[in-house]
């Protein structure tokens, strides 16, 4: 049964918001905006003024205008949150009406550090799929470090997939007499291929095409550790090239984050020049590195490609811990499965003070009367061997008044062992009380 013009099904156009939080976030988004595929429209959050002001992005959300003044959250994370919070309206409206929400922030700062799991959170509630596109501090910058990890462990609570670039991988590119300036050029150029790269799986259509579908099914779930690579060749030899350069990328831990991938989305472009044999040759190479994993392919052609090939790679691994959930070694229940201090901290015995004091108490030993009359009398303090001579204390006898049994006085007495225990112990054994 063929179907007319007038009754074909219309397709849904996808619809993408690219978000840049923060320095590095308008700055990059700046880059490509204008050449942005249909159905994606960005945005630029930040709360200093100033930056807002250099991009060219037609939709800016200052945060935190009348606190802070458009002067930034001076590094502070929880003062990027408070004003994210505060702005919740605000950002939701940003977010309405919107399939995917792609979250581009450079975190270690207070403004990106604190927003992104607060935007994260507002998006997915808002009906989005969130994918959040961060790049992580290199290891000497101290504090931006330790506050990136801090924030890059919430936001993985909060958005469904991070694709997270560490910078400190880049420089294995290079060799240490590069300029510092180069490598964070090459950094940002890195970012913005793979975030080019990841939009480009949703925009084109191609003749073994990915859909949100796919992606989704690669990136949804709280558990998600993804990282992503695009990379080009040209020539001859440009599908075995293109493997090479996959299988040496840093970001892609130079083909560890494949063969550890529990679900693989790839994706290859090129121009009408591209043979099915190249098709064939990168796909088959990929599908082998994960073991037993997902994997998704697609492909297409378009013009602009015409001599060269385009591969990108999204690889996720599901982690074995919640993040949600608390890891704090110094915390009860903290640490990771596994982990030797938590699996030998109920072997151990605890510390003897920390035992509580045996409330058993053992009877007294049985005495003859013999014996009860030498204790008598080395209690009376006559020069008795078992007091010290010359000492002042002297052991006196309370005034007790032995009352009677009442009403008790015709009852049986209690016998045990031919003692009578409704007389009280200290009067039956003769003891003094002081």
């Amino acid at each position: 049964m063929m179907t007319s013009p007038d009754t074909a099904p219309v397709m849904k156009t996808l619809s993408i918001r690219v978000i840049g939080l923060g320095g590095a976030g308008v700055t990059l988004v700046g880059k490509f905006h204008a050449e942005a595929p249909d159905g994606v429209r960005c945005a630029v959050i930040h709360t200093n003024s100033r930056v807002l002001d250099h991009s060219p992005c037609a939709e800016r959300v200052l945060l935190g205008a009348k606190l802070l003044r458009g002067l930034g959250a001076g590094g502070d994370p929880d003062l990027g949150r408070a004003v994210a919070e505060d702005s919740a309206d605000q950002l939701k409206s940003l977010c309405s009406d919107t399939d995917l929400v792609l979250i581009v922030a450079g975190l270690g700062g207070g403004t990106a550090t604190g927003v992104a799991p607060v935007l994260a959170r507002i998006a997915k509630d808002a009906g989005a799929l969130v994918l959040a596109v961060v790049a992580v501090p290199f290891d000497f910058e101290g504090q931006r470090q330790r506050q990136a990890q801090a924030g890059l462990r919430k936001l993985r609570g909060a958005a469904d997939a991070v694709l997270c670039l560490h910078n400190q991988k880049v420089c294995q590119l290079w060799n240490e007499d590069t300029r510092a300036l180069e490598i964070f050029n090459s950094a940002n150029e890195l970012w913005v291929q793979g975030v080019q790269g990841v939009l480009n799986i949703l925009t084109r259509r191609g003749f073994i095409h990915v859909d949100f579908a796919d992606l989704a099914a690669v990136l949804r779930g709280r558990n998600s550790e993804s990282c992503f690579a695009t990379v080009e060749a040209a020539g001859e030899n440009r599908g075995r090239d293109l493997i090479e350069k996959a299988l040496a990328h840093p970001v892609l831990d130079r083909g560890h984050a494949l063969t550890e991938a529990d679900a693989l989305l790839v994706t290859l472009m090129g121009g009408p020049d591209m043979t099915i044999g190249e098709v064939n040759r990168v796909m088959d190479a990929l599908r082998r590195q994960p073991e037993d994993a997902q994997f998704i392919m697609g492909a297409s052609i378009s013009e602009e490609f015409a001599g060269r090939l385009s591969l990108t790679v999204v690889a996720a691994k599901h982690a074995v811990q919640d993040v949600d959930q608390p890891n704090d070694k110094n915390s009860p229940g903290g640490g990771r499965p596994g982990d030797p201090q938590i699996e030998t901290q109920f072997l151990q015995s605890p510390e003897p003070e920390s035992l509580s004091a045996s409330r058993f108490v053992p009877p007294p030993p049985e005495l003859t009367e013999s014996k009860k009359s030498e204790l008598f009398a080395r209690q009376g303090g006559r020069g008795g061997k078992m007091r010290k001579a010359g000492s002042r204390w002297r052991q006196g006898q309370l005034p007790l008044e032995i009352i009677s049994k009442g009403r008790f006085e015709k009852s049986q007495p209690t016998i045990h062992h031919g003692e009578d225990l409704d007389v009280p112990t200290y009067i039956r054994r003769g003891i003094k009380l002081n």
